[in-house]
């Protein structure tokens, strides 16, 4: 990681530093820039992308969807309305939408574990062949 500006005392950091701490590659990183899920905070004069503390909270957000089956849209949804309950956190609509999400990500994790079940019960199967 490397300091910011004097300006700013937030810590930032170049996406192989990101990589590293989300355990996701370079290249997944740039893909969800790309298309908008994490565009870097700001770029060096070099061109290098440059993330902060709050974008490596984003992409946990991220990677924890994806197991989940999320779409990108989804996920880009998601986001959005984190985004708006942490500056308006009356917002009935976000709340709404947010429970919404945490109920079909139960359900999915639900399933999950269903699979992850099934799949321990056929490894003990062969096991005893």
């Amino acid at each position: 990681m490397t300091d910011t500006p004097a300006a700013d005392t937030e810590q930032t950091m170049h996406i192989g530093d990101l990589a590293e701490a989300t355990g996701l590659s370079q290249r997944t990183i740039r893909h969800y820039d790309e298309v908008g899920l994490l565009p870097a905070t700001t770029r060096s004069d070099g061109g290098f992308r440059i993330y902060t503390e709050s974008d490596l909270q984003r992409m946990l957000v991220i990677r924890s969807m994806k197991p989940l089956g999320f779409t990108l849209e989804e996920m880009g949804e998601l986001l959005d309305t984190v985004d708006i309950l942490t500056t308006d956190p009356a917002n009935n609509a976000a709340r709404e939408l947010l429970a919404h999400y945490t109920q079909r990500a139960n359900e999915k994790r639900d399933k999950l574990a269903l699979n992850l079940k099934r799949a321990d019960a056929f490894i003990q199967d062969l096991s005893n062949k």
